[in-house]
């Protein structure tokens, strides 16, 4: 019996010693305007202590969640009380819970997604992106607080650009004030099979980039710009042992995108600022990007 209870201890010691703590994710909104943050865990999966929030800009938030924690995080903007009924509603990326808590709801197109699958131990990798896939409405970026072990990379990624500036026409989500507020997916603007990846465009092979993902490629080529964009926009990062976690800026160095408002918000103090492209996408506004996400790098290594 001694014996035996000897060797439980020493293999939940191990289990112990093998295993990731639980991760936090720093939410930082870096916009000029108010962000109200979404929480969808995935299913099977326990959801941290909060599920929606409202930050002002400047303002940041840590979320803890359990190892081996899957889901995504995304911004919602242009909230507020809906006259008729009196529910909580934002004009993008609503959860449609009628509450600031989103309480196992997702984001409704179009809605920039930071899409995680945790590590369970040490040994394994965390698996991290930025999708375009369901559309985009607030620049986001993520920073791994780890360093690169394991073979990972640990590599910042995300779409700092401002795509509701350049969206095409016929993408464009309106408000009632005039501003683009929010730029659809081609599936979700079209519905059909050769921009939503379904029927007989379902495989890598029969749904190659279109013109509308290559848009979304082009200004942040890091993130997904359609459903089979995985080569380029999957990153990896090795299981925190201290728990690690990440860095979720909306609006990463201040946008010069502020739905509902004419001014221009301020720049953050945290992040370096950062310039927009307001035409056509082009080499310049790749080449900022890319430089946005290498400084990214190297200040999570500090």
């Amino acid at each position: 019996m001694g014996g035996g209870g000897g060797a439980l201890l020493s293999l939940l010691c191990l289990s112990f010693l093998q295993g990731v703590r639980p991760a936090t994710f720093t939410v930082t909104n870096g916009c000029g305007y108010t962000v109200w943050p979404g929480i969808l865990s995935n299913a099977g999966v326990p959801p941290p202590s909060t599920t929606g929030f409202v930050l002002s800009p400047g303002q940041t938030r840590p979320v803890a969640v359990a190892d081996g924690w899957s889901g995504r995080i995304w911004g919602r903007t242009l909230c507020g009380q809906t006259p008729s009924t009196g529910s909580f509603a934002c004009a993008t990326g609503d959860c449609g819970s009628g509450s600031v808590e989103c309480s196992g709801r997702g984001a409704a197109p179009p809605a920039t997604l930071a899409e995680f699958t945790l590590a369970s131990a040490a040994s394994e990798n965390d698996f991290y992106d930025v999708s375009l896939v369901d559309g985009y409405n607030v620049p986001v970026l993520v920073a791994p607080a780890s360093a690169a072990v394991n073979g990972s990379s640990c590599h910042p990624t995300g779409c700092p650009a401002d795509l509701n500036a350049s969206c095409p026409p016929e993408l464009r989500v309106v408000a009632s004030s005039g501003a683009t507020v929010a730029c659809r997916s081609a599936c979700e603007a079209f519905g059909t099979a050769e921009y939503c990846c379904s029927g007989a465009h379902a495989t890598p092979a029969t749904c190659p980039p279109t013109a509308y993902s290559r848009f979304f490629k082009a200004s942040c080529p890091l993130a997904y710009s359609y459903a089979y964009d995985d080569a380029t926009s999957t990153f990896t990062c090795a299981g925190a042992v201290d728990g690690g976690g990440y860095d979720v800026v909306f609006c990463p160095g201040g946008s010069s995108l502020n739905p509902g408002a004419a001014a221009p918000p301020p720049t953050s103090t945290a992040y370096p600022p950062m310039v927009f492209s307001l035409g056509d996408t082009g080499p310049a506004t790749t080449s900022l990007t890319l430089l946005l996400l290498a400084i990214f790098q190297v200040m999570s290594t500090w």
